[in-house]
């Protein structure tokens, strides 16, 4: 099998060392592809070629910015059961939800094409009359984005959209574990037509490309999702050439129901929240509250759910939740289930691997419901990252926001209540970036994406994110 290579200043080229890596599908172990890996060399180039381009880049009109972004979306869209495919194959997502993704994706470049025309100025009054007061945004300069294996081509598009709208120029390192999709998707912004090195792909050792993006000075802004420990990391080699930082990080979502809730909806919502992607997102729910009036028959009620559910290779039409994406992340959701029992959790449905038949070279495992949860367990501090839910009974309102707001992340939360009254009072109380209320899945390209506390810095989403792009300027004139 054909290494494919990566994409720096418009070509596609192979690393510098030569060296190539592995795809493999989580549902099954096999080999699904093998791509050139780099590491800080190439990603020098890439960005030697982002910051030439940036010079003619960041002085074209918006329209014409727009019209590489709106061809983007087109191909994205009309390419979706291709790269839908392609995530199943290399990260084991459900092709429903891979397809959503896409979607999502090209959504993105629709919006960041139409926000790439309101990058607007205005004029201040001025205090002295001989005086004029201008304020113009421009381009922040070369970016350096990377991006995770959960979400392998939305999140790619979340940060490289509104940055090519506001004029910047990028350079994307994708996660390892799912290169593929990125490549797709660069096959497609070459067959768009963008100008060569104004976006660039290198796929290559985390640590040794990071360390290139922080310490090179032609980088001024890095963008990334993931843990809350490499940001960290990140965010402090940026400090030292005070580079712009966006940060989407970890998080530990509450997911409330009040004894008031429609539990029909409420558990839907939360196999929507928890579920989905087998539990590996940022906003799933992490720890489940629930009122206790209404703990027996909601408990019952999200058993019946799972039991209904299939789980299965990803590319099967019928699944609902894949596998982990690999053996590391397997091995940290047994070692909370096995952690919580220790300490005295009752494991209510689930909590083993699955390892026969079908499931037999996966990382599999089993949709889990765990009581008797206590705070010094794992489950209950950490991003379990799989599908598992350790439920806490709760008997009041203040009770539970203090519950709730008692973690180091604050990325999204989630509320399950008929009283109006209550809604607000939740919303405003729930120290979280995102809150659903009533909803398990609270995200639109249009609306702000990000967390309080150690989730993060800055806003994805809308013209929230345009702003993390542009640097604001203003200009006296003496007349």
């Amino acid at each position: 099998m054909d290494a494919k290579m990566m994409f720096i200043d418009g070509q596609w080229v192979a690393a510098v060392s030569g060296e190539t890596l592995e795809v493999i599908n989580p549902a099954t172990s096999e080999q699904v592809g093998v791509v050139s890996f780099g590491d800080g060399r190439d990603a020098a180039k890439a960005i030697d070629a982002a910051h030439q381009a940036f010079r003619t880049w960041s002085k074209a009109t918006a329209r014409e910015r727009s019209k590489y972004l709106y061809n983007l979306y087109e191909l994205v869209r009309q390419d979706r059961d291709n790269l839908a495919g392609i995530i199943s194959a290399e990260m084991g997502k459900p092709l429903r939800e891979a397809k959503g993704e896409v979607l999502g994706a090209a959504d993105n470049f629709m919006w960041y094409a139409e926000e790439a025309k309101r990058v607007y100025g205005e004029t201040i009054p001025s205090s002295l009359p001989n005086k004029r007061i201008m304020v113009i945004h421009q381009p922040v300069g070369v970016v350096a984005a990377i991006t995770p294996w959960n979400f392998p081509v939305n999140m790619v598009a979340r940060k490289i959209a509104p940055a090519l709208a506001a004029g910047c120029t990028v350079v994307l390192k994708p996660a390892e574990s799912t290169p593929l999709s990125a490549i797709r998707l660069f096959e497609l912004i070459e067959q768009a037509g963008f100008p060569k090195g104004v976006v660039n792909l290198v796929i290559g050792h985390p640590e040794s490309v990071g360390q290139e993006f922080m310490e090179n000075t032609k980088v001024r802004k890095i963008a990334f999702t993931g843990s809350t420990r490499v940001g960290k990391l990140l965010m402090e080699g940026a400090a030292k050439h005070v580079k712009r930082v966006s940060m989407e990080l970890g998080g530990h979502a509450p997911f409330i129901i009040f004894d008031d809730a429609n539990l029909d909806a409420a558990v839907e919502g939360l196999f929507e929240s928890k579920y989905r992607t087998s539990g590996q997102m940022c906003i799933c729910t992490n720890r489940l509250y629930v009122h206790e009036s209404v703990l027996d028959s909601c408990t019952e009620k999200l058993v019946e759910r799972l039991k209904r559910s299939k789980i299965g290779d990803g590319r099967n039409k019928d699944t609902e939740i894949g596998p982990l994406v690999n053996e590391k992340g397997l091995s940290k959701v047994l070692d909370h289930i096995q952690d919580a029992k220790d300490k005295g959790g009752y494991i209510v449905y689930g909590g083993n691997r699955l390892t026969e038949g079908e499931y037999a070279n996966g990382f599999y495992v089993e949709p889990t419901v765990i009581v008797n949860i206590t705070n010094e367990m794992k489950i209950y501090n950490e991003e379990t990252f799989g599908p598992v839910v350790p439920i806490i009974p709760f008997k009041d309102e203040d009770e539970v926001i203090e519950l709730a707001n008692d973690s180091n992340y604050g990325l999204a939360a989630y509320v399950y209540t008929q009283n109006n009254s209550r809604c607000f009072r939740m919303a405003e109380s729930l120290e979280y970036g995102i809150v659903g209320i009533n909803d398990g899945a609270p995200t639109q390209t249009q609306a702000p994406f990000g967390g309080f506390k150690e989730s993060g810095i800055g806003r994805e989403g809308g013209y929230y994110a345009m702003e993390g792009f542009l640097e604001t300027k203003f200009v006296s004139f003496g007349v």
